[in-house]
């Protein structure tokens, strides 16, 4: 299986472009079926970035959908947080997109981009504020080994 994988910086060029890492074009391009974009973007609902979906991911994402009621106000709310704000988006022949500007507000992006890898999706923040979460990740990710041992030995 084919995962999005490391922290791979790159700036924005003089058109607003900004090149997808050649690792996760890579991945991208052997997930996407014919016909298909390369890539469907979002706000988090979480953090401050971009959450980026090859097309598979994003569907088995928005399968929830397929088991609530059509005319229920769920069913509404959960599409409207899954679709209203996506964008389904296909790269140069150099691997460049342009990010709507909704998304890059959202993520606070000026000049640099950091593409965080999070194994079936990849995550698109501001530099400073993706290392503040790969730290805010590693140090949770250590409280609950620690709890869980912990509870273990007990």
């Amino acid at each position: 299986m084919s995962a999005f994988l490391g922290t791979h910086q790159n700036r924005f060029d003089a058109k607003g472009r900004v090149s997808i890492p050649a690792p996760f074009r890579t991945v991208l391009r052997a997930q996407a079926a014919a016909g298909e974009s390369l890539v469907v973007l979002r706000p988090s609902h979480l953090h401050p970035c971009i959450e980026a979906w090859p097309n598979a991911a994003f569907a088995s994402l928005a399968a929830p959908l397929g088991e609530i009621d059509v005319f229920s106000e769920d069913h509404d709310d959960l599409a409207a947080s899954l679709y209203a704000d996506a964008y389904p988006l296909d790269a140069d022949k150099e691997g460049r997109i342009i990010l709507p500007e909704t998304l890059r507000h959202h993520a606070g992006l000026t000049e640099e981009v950091a593409f965080m890898g999070m194994g079936r999706t990849f995550q698109i923040w501001e530099p400073s504020a993706a290392a503040r979460r790969r730290d805010e990740a590693r140090a949770r990710s250590r409280a609950l080994m620690t709890r869980k041992n912990t509870a273990g030995a007990a």
